[in-house]
């Protein structure tokens, strides 16, 4: 009779592990629409290309190799072991749902790079990105290994429960450095400095998109619960959904009351990305927040957003089309610090170090890759092609054929 209750429980918990899985795949549609509804007409195939061929990329990429860098075998560098040896592969459900999470952090570093990078450089990035650079940083945080031999980040005092900082901050921090080796869209920025907008193409599919992304993140912070078949794993699987929920509408509210108070007027963008700051901020510590603290936590993450994204833009010069360096690293960084203060097992000073070996890693290795690959390949698209849009260049058709002739 036990084993036949054991056997029930395990298939309850991998069948909820498959369908959360399941949910952050759909994250992957989310990621391509809000970045096609965000791109200009001319960019809008190449952008969907970017989507669906790193999440193929990721799987692949992943299965092959990232997997075992992150969880199994050990390797050495120097005679020293920077990743344990006597990991031990999970179950197929924990590979499904561990390679949606990379395939997640990839998606972020596309929208950042749009409209001037070459299609192929970005598949080549992704092949080292999603087989080695998060893996490793992977293997740091969630698998307990130790940092090149020096630390681990859990003897001092570092949690984040489902990846504010793991992923998304991991992916915004590539992001970053491909952007500084990219430059600017052209006509972005005046000669005087001063910045152009350049609105998106298609607004309801970015709205779209936000609203696939949130209802995705049911399953990106749900499914890391790891259970649901018993009493106290299906509460605290209702309590991460209701948190998850209350800091994306936190965020969507501290982002239209800002942007209403500062320019007098609603502003699309900025209420989609503050639900997506939402998202991020409570990513760290869904867990154990009650609901109002959830919503302050993502009302906080919809504050930063809409400054973050100014700022990097009039002040730093940073072109990202979509806000994902706002939205995922600024805001995955104050989803960690948040997680101190309804967790009191969780540092602030463990936070900040698991933050810092996170962004060093990650813009570090990411940057030597954008150079290597710059001087290999060519990381830029021709003035003439960006001008033309990279759909024709990089594609050979167009998003709306009809609508552009």
């Amino acid at each position: 009779m036990e084993n036949t209750i054991l056997e029930i429980q395990f298939a309850i918990d991998t069948f909820y592990f498959l369908m959360m899985g399941a949910l952050v795949m759909w994250m992957a549609a989310g990621f391509s629409m809000l970045e096609a509804g965000m791109v200009r007409s001319k960019n809008t195939a190449e952008i969907l290309t970017k989507n669906i061929g790193l999440y193929a990329i990721a799987c692949t990429t992943y299965m092959v190799y990232g997997y075992d860098v992150m969880y199994g075998g050990g390797v050495m560098l120097d005679g020293i072991e920077v990743i344990a040896k006597d990991a031990t592969y999970a179950a197929p459900s924990d590979f499904f749902f561990q390679v949606v999470f990379v395939a997640t952090a990839m998606s972020i570093v596309s929208g950042a790079v749009a409209e001037r990078m070459k299609l192929f450089t970005f598949f080549a990035f992704a092949i080292v990105f999603t087989g080695v650079i998060y893996p490793m940083e992977g293997a740091w945080t969630w698998n307990g290994a130790s940092v090149f031999g020096m630390y681990t980040l859990g003897d001092l005092g570092f949690a984040d429960f489902a990846g504010s900082g793991i992923v998304h901050m991991a992916g915004a921090a590539a992001a970053l450095s491909g952007v500084i080796v990219l430059g600017a869209r052209r006509g972005k920025y005046n000669k005087d400095g001063s910045s152009n907008a350049i609105p998106g193409a298609n607004m309801p599919l970015a709205t779209l998109g936000t609203f696939i992304l949130w209802l995705g993140w049911f399953g990106f912070n749900g499914g890391s619960v790891l259970a649901m078949a018993s009493k106290e794993s299906a509460n605290a699987v209702a309590m991460v959904f209701l948190n998850t929920n209350a800091a994306a509408a936190g965020g969507v509210i501290a982002a239209l009351i800002l942007v209403k108070l500062l320019w007098g007027k609603a502003d699309l963008t900025m209420a989609l990305n503050g639900a997506l700051a939402g998202l991020v901020a409570i990513t760290a510590g869904p867990d154990t927040p009650t609901a109002l603290e959830a919503t302050l936590i993502g009302a906080v993450g919809g504050v930063l957003v809409v400054f973050s994204i100014d700022i990097l833009d009039k002040v730093f010069k940073i072109d990202d089309p979509v806000g994902a360096i706002s939205v995922h690293g600024v805001v995955g960084l104050w989803g960690l610090l948040a997680v101190p203060l309804t967790n009191s097992g969780v540092s602030f000073s463990g936070q900040l170090a698991g933050a810092g070996t996170i962004f060093v890693w990650v813009f570090g290795t990411s940057m030597v890759l954008w150079l290597v690959l710059k001087a290999i390949m060519g990381i830029r698209v021709t003035a003439e092609e960006e001008d033309e849009g990279v759909d024709i260049t990089e594609c050979g058709l167009e998003a709306y054929p009809e609508f552009t002739k």
